[in-house]
């Protein structure tokens, strides 16, 4: 299986209405430190209305500028739609990220 199949393996699992970290994504698929190259398997995302990479954002929660399917305010109107609150280009981590809920944090990795 290839690193980027990895990567949208986990990213299909992130729920509406919950965001992950382009670092959570790589610890999540097993390739701690990758967060960049998760960010480059989601701009050429291959399946885009099954693998939601609008999902994945900054580890400050910040929206990214290079979203591949229309850039920030696309992502931000599919955020909101989820019922995931966006503010001033940022999601709030500690309520809507799966690196908290899951018992983690935005601490470590740069993404």
């Amino acid at each position: 299986m290839s690193v980027f199949r990895d990567f949208y393996e986990v990213v299909k699992k992130i729920p509406a209405g919950k965001v992950a970290s382009y670092g959570f994504v790589s610890r999540a698929a097993g390739h701690k430190g990758k967060a960049r190259q998760v960010g480059w398997a989601l701009h050429v995302n291959p399946e885009p209305g099954v693998i939601p990479c609008h999902r994945v954002v900054k580890i400050d929660g910040s929206l990214s500028e290079g979203f591949a399917f229309g850039g920030i305010n696309v992502q931000e109107q599919m955020l909101i739609r989820e019922g995931v609150a966006v503010k001033d280009g940022k999601v709030d981590m500690k309520k809507y990220s799966l690196d908290f809920a899951l018992g983690g944090s935005t601490d470590g990795e740069n993404n």
